[in-house]
């Protein structure tokens, strides 16, 4: 995820510093730069955020009075932490390179940590670049927003292929006392039917912690290539529609209100997230920072790797990405503290469940 400097067209998140004669001589630029010590704090604080909860997730617990304990569950989260972490770290600089290689001023990755407790149930918001120039052309403006989420799901797939293998499938009928149940997406419904053998609509999938990593990977993905604004997807679209891709965040908006209004009105589930995106596409921005191109076409290789950026975010696109449920009573009464959380994933024939039968 990026943010982009100012434009007359859309809020902003930083500012363009204005362009002023150096009062120096500049030196030649650095091809390694040292890495600022904010970003590596970040990162192992988000590190540190995540293993936590990996370790929580297996069951672990943390206490200043039991340290050899507690060193140990951190170790059992890192098979949840380090897959998850790698992912994200491919996906900036995916950007940060690809910005780099076309000279355009660019920060190192900036990892934001989570508090390691419900309902920040991945120890992490994310991360992002800061780009402190706008790219020139349509051509560089595409390639630094397409290469993150391409980098980032590279490294999700096998990683989640080898989660998925690490997974334990049981009947349907034996439904775990509760967990985080993950929603379907077509290429995390094909790997799932393809790695483990069987119909995931006819059992329950217990996932491993580096599945659960991988997964994370393909929603970020799909987050990340939403049609709208700054965020990836708008630059693609921005590259590829430069005079619609306006008219075209304001359809996602208006798309994020059905996603909620029409499964509610019909008593289906729905995802709540699709209103806090849909609002912060209207706090950010439908704009987008406009190039000197804007009329020059992309070339024939650019516009169909457009085109399967934009596959790639359909074929990770979840309309119900994630739900809670809870155990009936009576097994919630004699489930084992801490016993781990399970992550379960069903994939439903329909996306949307009528909410009585919903576990929440």
């Amino acid at each position: 995820m990026e943010d982009f400097a100012a434009h007359s067209s859309a809020p902003v998140l930083t500012d363009i510093p204005r362009y002023s004669a150096p009062t120096e001589a500049i030196g030649p630029r650095e091809d390694r730069p040292a890495i600022p010590p904010l970003n590596l704090a970040l990162f192992w604080i988000t590190m540190f955020t995540t293993t936590m909860i990996g370790g929580t997730m297996a069951g672990g617990d943390y206490s200043l009075w039991h340290p050899l304990h507690s060193i140990a569950s951190l170790a059992g989260g890192l098979s949840f932490s380090l897959p998850l972490m790698a992912i994200l770290l491919a996906h900036e600089m995916g950007h940060y390179l690809t910005a780099r290689a076309n000279n355009v001023n660019t920060s190192l990755p900036y990892f934001i940590p989570a508090p390691p407790v419900v309902p920040f149930i991945i120890g992490t918001f994310g991360a992002f670049i800061r780009m402190r120039e706008v790219p020139k052309t349509r051509r560089v403006m595409f390639d630094i927003g397409a290469a993150g989420p391409w980098a980032g799901a590279i490294i999700a797939i096998p990683l989640l292929i080898i989660g998925l293998k690490l997974s334990s499938v049981t009947p349907l009928e034996n439904t775990a006392g509760g967990g985080i149940e993950l929603g379907n997406s077509i290429l995390f419904w094909s790997l799932s039917r393809l790695v483990l053998g069987v119909n995931p609509a006819t059992v329950n999938v217990n996932l491993h912690a580096t599945a659960f990593a991988g997964w994370i990977g393909l929603l970020v993905t799909t987050l990340n290539l939403l049609p709208v604004g700054q965020l990836d997807g708008g630059h693609v679209i921005y590259a590829l529609f430069p005079r619609a891709h306006r008219r075209i965040g304001i359809l996602f908006i208006v798309f994020c209100g059905a996603m909620v209004l029409i499964p509610y009105l019909l008593d289906y589930e729905f995802w709540a997230g699709w209103l806090l995106w849909g609002v912060l596409a209207l706090m950010l921005g439908v704009g987008h920072p406009a190039t000197v191109d804007r009329d020059t076409p992309l070339d024939p290789l650019r516009r169909r790797a457009a085109w399967a950026t934009i596959v790639l975010f359909l074929l990770t696109f979840s309309p119900v990405p994630v739900s809670f449920s809870q155990p009936p009573a009576s097994q919630d009464q004699q489930a084992p503290q801490n016993s781990g959380t399970e992550v379960i994933y069903h994939a439903h024939a329909n996306p949307w469940r009528h909410l009585p039968n919903v576990r929440i």
